[in-house]
């Protein structure tokens, strides 16, 4: 345990070096001085490394196993029912309580100044994850192509992305990408994965995947269809919000209140997994110790991994905003929005996570280094066209479709095996890391460029980082497969 633990630190240290490139490159070439405080920033930046390693043991011991026997389970049950509800109790206990969608409302409803409301915008977002989590699971069950399901669904997002308004726009689509984290995605990843499995005649790699991306789909056009009711059909209702932050409590105290958030923010789904097994299959876990001590671990090692990030990564990612926009320089801007896209991704545990995962499934026809290069190229991409726009002050509408007709027209050339996974993947890509530094980014040049809106132009950039990445795997996959060809034509 002691050496696989050292050994995923020393991959998660790795992994944190771009982030620590960037953020050198820019204080010292360009700013020319260095960040204050730098002793607690190396210390944060290694506690982020050591909550990853933490948090990648743990899910190994715990919630990819539970995950895959519940859905083997299931099956072997044959209760089509039991199998939907239970995707729907999870996928709702999931995102109710997940932090980053928490964050994004209350902006929503302070920005909005009460029109949009917070906690109807996170029950719309679970609900959908939920309904589309028991069609994901039938969908496996089923066989249904999941091309078909994502052509189809993309259409109904770019028409309702027509008529909504452009406040509500950004949000929707940033509300799709902020449902799925370093907890849920793994979990509805082994669900997928378990139930392929288990099934006959269907396979991992093609039938596994695509639940994450049916999450990430779905909230997108349950929360534009709210938002054309709340804009065209209702009054605004003022909400008093409040911060109730308080700057004078003592570290420790602050401390036991973040692993209390995140004790809550873990039992949702905990709860799920004992009422099925217990309540409904009627069956005991499997190594129940171990399984407890994986949960511990995960909740340990996210933990750390969020306290890392306050001490280490948000401070520079704000500093950084900040002297980036009073230097005025739009160049440098853009740059900087693509290489910490590329650095934060490549340090997301769900993506470390998702692509072990799909290099198992693909039996060697995918790596998952190689994967992940791919993604975050795709995420620095989308970020940089993301900031482009906010600058210039176009319309999100006209790139958020376009990027979308550009994945409908890919996803009907891409090769099978590729599409449930591409689409995954640009679900799991808004996690803990980039959700706050995108975020922050966004608002921050909203709120600092004459003539913007922080409703309209503040959000969206978390939609950039999501669709990118689907375009480059799914460009990736035809590439290989024509060359694949070439060669075994020419042999």
């Amino acid at each position: 345990m002691l050496h696989a633990f050292v050994k995923q630190l020393f991959h998660a240290l790795k992994n944190l070096s771009p982030i620590v490139g960037v953020v050198l490159l820019f204080q010292l070439a360009v700013f020319q001085t260095l960040p204050p405080e730098p002793v607690s920033i190396v210390v944060g930046l290694f506690v982020v490394a050591i909550g990853i390693a933490l948090f990648l043991l743990g899910l190994e011991l715990s919630i990819f196993p539970v995950g895959k026997n519940l859905a083997n389970q299931f099956a072997r049950k044959g209760s089509l029912p039991l199998l939907l509800l239970f995707g729907f109790a999870i996928g709702f206990a999931a995102v109710i309580a997940e932090p980053a969608l928490i964050a994004v409302a209350e902006q929503a409803q302070q920005i909005s100044e009460g029109r949009v409301n917070g906690l109807t915008l996170r029950f719309i977002v679970a609900s959908s994850v939920g309904v589309v989590m028991a069609l994901g699971v039938l969908r496996i069950i089923l066989g249904w192509p999941i091309h078909w399901l994502m052509i189809g669904g993309y259409i109904v997002v770019l028409t309702v992305t027509f008529f909504a308004p452009p406040e509500i726009v950004g949000l929707a689509y940033d509300s799709g990408g902020v449902t799925t984290n370093i907890v849920t995605v793994p979990l509805i990843a082994a669900l997928g994965l378990g139930l392929a499995s288990s099934i006959k005649g269907r396979n991992p790699l093609t039938d596994g995947f695509g639940l994450v991306a049916l999450a990430v789909m779905v909230p997108m056009i349950s929360v534009q269809l709210y938002g054309i009711w709340v804009y065209q059909f209702s009054q605004a209702t003022a909400v008093l919000i409040t911060d109730v932050a308080d700057n004078t409590r003592h570290w420790s105290v602050k401390a036991i209140i973040d692993l209390a958030t995140m004790i809550k923010d873990i039992l949702p789904m905990i709860l799920v997994v004992l009422i099925f097994q217990y309540g409904i299959l009627r069956r005991p876990l499997a190594n129940k110790l171990k399984v407890s001590f994986g949960f511990l671990m995960v909740l340990f090692g996210l933990y750390a991994f969020v306290l890392g990030l306050k001490l280490g990564l948000f401070p520079v990612g704000t500093l950084m905003a900040e002297q980036l926009i009073a230097k005025g320089m739009n160049g440098l801007i853009l740059l900087f929005a693509f290489m910490i896209g590329f650095a934060t991704t490549m340090a997301e545990p769900a993506l470390i996570a998702i692509g072990n995962q799909a290099e198992e499934a693909a039996h060697g026809k995918l790596k998952g280094a190689v994967i992940r290069l791919i993604v975050a190229f795709g995420v620095a991409i989308g970020i940089t066209v993301g900031v482009y726009r906010i600058i210039t002050g176009d319309s999100i509408h006209y790139y958020i479709m376009l990027g979308y007709v550009i994945v409908v027209i890919l996803t009907a050339f891409a090769p099978r095996y590729i599409i449930a996974l591409a689409f995954d993947l640009g679900g799991v890509t808004t996690s803990e890391v980039t959700v706050p530094l995108v975020t922050a980014l966004g608002i921050g040049l909203a709120s600092s460029i004459e003539g913007r809106n922080v409703l309209i132009d503040g959000f969206g950039l978390i939609a950039f980082a999501s669709i990118f990445p689907i375009i480059t795997v799914m460009l990736y996959a035809i590439i290989v497969e024509k060359l694949s060809n070439r060669r075994s034509a020419a042999a």
